[in-house]
């Protein structure tokens, strides 16, 4: 993940390094602080909300993900999660959320 294939920066507020072995990608997202999928992804995207589904690992930071039906879910240095299409999220304090996420094969590229 140090050196990556490919990086897809954001809006603002931070990137996504994406590694891609055969069929299987990985992505190392760095959401600094003030990130928000709907500012900083949103325009990329071109979608309402994600309709990525992601799969992986939370390394170091907090977030919050709410879905389109309005439940929350709250992201921590240690947990591993399933997020399904449909949904906004955004960095929560004043440290960078670091995820590796097996999700990314078109995260954050332009449409």
């Amino acid at each position: 993940m140090n050196t990556p294939h490919e990086t897809r920066p954001f809006q603002a507020h931070g990137h996504m390094d994406v590694v891609t072995l055969d069929d299987f990608t990985l992505g190392r997202g760095v959401f600094e602080p003030g990130w928000r999928w709907s500012e900083d992804v949103k325009p990329i995207a071109g979608t309402d909300s994600c309709q990525v589904r992601h799969t992986g690992f939370c390394v170091s930071g907090q977030m919050t993900v709410s879905f389109d039906d309005g439940t929350e879910m709250d992201i921590g240095p240690g947990d591993v999660v399933l997020i399904q299409p449909g949904h906004d999220a955004w960095t929560v304090g004043d440290e960078p959320c670091v995820l590796l996420d097996s999700g990314v094969m078109a995260y954050a590229k332009p449409v």
